[in-house]
């Protein structure tokens, strides 16, 4: 019956509501007379029938003009009270009104009742019935909604109009709000959070924390971890006042949120040196990495933002991301995409001069390990040979900074991605101590998370597919940091470089990944199926390192490091190669990779001072395949 008329013409619905309103004020003004004078005798009197139905005509058109057949039933709140209390108070003063002025037989209390009997069935049957409408549309996932501060109250509602979820319980750490009921639902302490799980069966926790800290968030998630629920959070409140988002718009919790660090400010003078009213130039910009120095470099009112890119849709992307974000905050900053490769110097030089690039954030680089290993010559192309030719023209085109993205793999190389890395570091290093008219800096961190080959979105992805996750190593160690934090953190770097500096990231603590698995696994509200849980959802397998992987990544080769002005950057200093000993290695280098000889290349990178100790033979796909035949 109530399917039936909830899936009838709007119509329809107002002119069945409006007959019940008829009714329930016939039976207020009523109800009235018999609570006033205990007598119903004034029903058999034809001028107090004229006298009701001339007042009711009368209320529910005021009812009408006060939009309370517009309102849908089912979306109602307690609003609703304000509109039937000034309908109803019209409505009584009109009935002494007339009475006063007919000379008909009204009690002087009865306008009153009739006022209470009148608010009571007119919005009581309202509230009823949304509730009954609601009630029955419960039929969805059961959920626990986590923080009853303003996010979790706002949250509350929103849900309550889709059948999606239905929440039984708030738990909030705040004491004073603990006990309360909240539209209808309790608030519990955190200790009650197993509890309720089991007795409502519940299947998912929404974070409703979207201010709190990441620490803070971090020893929530923890504490949630050993439930049988998947977890889900609220957008932050910057995109909800942005309107990038609303309150209902769940997601799954995000891995940054636990491994990510609470921001530190940046310093002004160092975030905005080498950007503000210049021409900046990031190659690789549609990269991970680059794309997040193109994104914070606009917050810092450049001049000019060129974006140098290989990829053709990459560059496409960022360029109109970058271009609805000028349009949309009235930025005054114009981009320039442009396609390039930077192993190609003549280009480059092209680009530089035509814009007068005053700084350059050469982000470009190929950084996937096990790929560089099976493409060698093409990695020490990019890698070297495209930072060389960056760097070159950067000193004859007279850029006043060049800031490197380098890694942490670039200290003790044991894959030749790392080695060209550290090769690219000597490079800038023996450059500026020559050219110290353009000022080079180099700029070591661990993985981030999301970027394109970690291990984060593979394992979300592996976890979607009903698993196996799949692990190189039990005991791999990996340091991690957001990719906002990681831009920052280069931009400040590279404002502090005085000439061949190697700034080194504070990556925090170290993460295994092991444990990394297996908390995604358990966030998802899923468990992991080993030989002590055989009937669990996911499993993960161990597959062995891959060429060149290390079990865990250092930052720095010796142990000389210094503080800076920034809390997060170190400045290492490592050893280096003047120009005239580095360039024979390089033309060496050079004439290896021209002609495809891939054992040649690891002479010589294993000859150069990069440290590099690879774990394994030769995994070039061409030199295996020559070698086989």
């Amino acid at each position: 019956m109530l399917t039936y008329l909830l899936s009838l013409p709007r119509p329809i619905k107002r002119l069945i509501t409006l007959a019940i309103d008829t009714v329930l004020l016939l039976c207020a003004f009523w109800f009235a007379f018999w609570v006033r004078i205990d007598s119903m005798t004034p029903l058999s009197s034809w001028p107090h029938w004229g006298l009701i139905f001339t007042i009711v005509g009368i209320t529910l058109i005021f009812f009408v003009k006060l939009g309370l057949y517009r309102a849908v039933i089912r979306y109602i709140t307690a609003k609703i009270l304000v509109a039937v209390a000034i309908g109803m108070l019209a409505s009584a003063m009109l009935l002494i009104i007339v009475a006063f002025y007919t000379n008909l037989y009204l009690p002087r209390t009865i306008p009153f009742i009739y006022f209470s009997f009148g608010m009571l069935m007119i919005a009581g049957s309202r509230l009823a019935l949304r509730m009954l409408i609601n009630q029955g549309l419960k039929l969805g996932t059961k959920i626990i909604i986590y923080g009853a501060g303003a996010s979790g109250r706002q949250l509350l509602p929103a849900l309550s109009q889709a059948s999606e979820y239905y929440p039984v319980a708030f738990v909030d750490d705040n004491p004073r709000l603990q006990g309360t009921v909240m539209h209808g639902v309790t608030v519990y302490a955190p200790e009650k959070l197993a509890w309720l799980v089991e007795k409502y069966e519940v299947k998912k926790i929404l974070l409703a924390m979207p201010s709190a800290s990441r620490s803070r968030k971090n020893e929530v998630i923890q504490m949630l971890e050993g439930l049988p629920c998947e977890v889900l959070s609220i957008p932050g409140m910057v995109d909800l006042v942005e309107g990038k988002a609303r309150i209902d718009s769940l997601r799954k919790v995000s891995i940054t949120d636990l491994l990510g660090r609470d921001p530190v400010d940046p310093v002004p003078e160092l975030i905005s040196k080498n950007i503000s009213s210049k021409v900046v130039m990031v190659t690789g910009a549609g990269g991970s990495i680059g794309s997040e120095l193109c994104r914070q470099i606009l917050q810092n009112n450049p001049k000019i933002l060129v974006l140098y890119e290989m990829s053709e849709y990459s560059l496409y992307a960022i360029e109109r991301e970058l271009a609805a974000n000028i349009s949309g905050h009235k930025l005054n900053v114009t981009l320039f995409p442009v396609l390039g490769n930077v192993q190609e110097q003549e280009h480059v030089e092209r680009v530089l001069n035509s814009f007068h690039v005053e700084t350059i954030y050469h982000a470009a680089a190929y950084k996937h390990v096990p790929l560089v290993e099976y493409n060698v010559a093409d990695g020490v192309r990019n890698n070297v040979f495209g930072t060389l030719a960056c760097a070159q023209a950067a000193i004859n085109c007279k850029v006043n900074n060049f800031v490197l993205i380098s890694t942490d793999k670039a200290v003790r190389p044991t894959n030749t991605m790392g080695a060209t890395k550290r090769m690219a570091e000597l490079v800038l290093q023996a450059l500026s101590a020559q050219n110290p008219s353009t000022c080079f800096s180099m700029v070591r961190f661990g993985n981030v998370l999301g970027s394109s080959g970690s291990v984060v979105p593979l394992f979300e992805k592996q976890i979607d597919n009903g698993g196996p996750i799949t692990l190189t190593h039990p005991d791999i160690i990996r340091y991690f940091m957001t990719i906002p934090e990681a831009a920052q953190l280069v931009i400040q770097a590279g404002a502090m470089g005085n000439g061949g500096d190697v700034f080194v990231l504070d990556m925090g603590e170290p993460v295994k990944i092991i444990d990394l698995a297996h908390r995604m696994v358990t966030l998802s509200g899923l468990t992991v199926r080993d030989k002590n849980h055989h009937d669990g959802d996911i499993e993960i397998k161990t597959t062995g390192l891959r060429p060149g992987e290390k079990l865990f990544e250092e930052l720095l080769i010796g142990e000389k490091v210094s503080a800076t002005q920034h809390p997060r950057i170190m400045t290492a200093n490592e050893i280096m190669l003047p120009w005239s000993e580095l360039s024979d290695y390089i033309d060496e280098l050079n004439m290896a990779c021209s002609h495809f000889d891939q054992k040649r290349i690891r002479e010589l990178l294993l000859k150069a001072p990069t440290g590099f100790k690879p774990t394994d033979e030769i995994c070039d796909i061409m030199w295996v395949s020559s070698n086989q035949i």
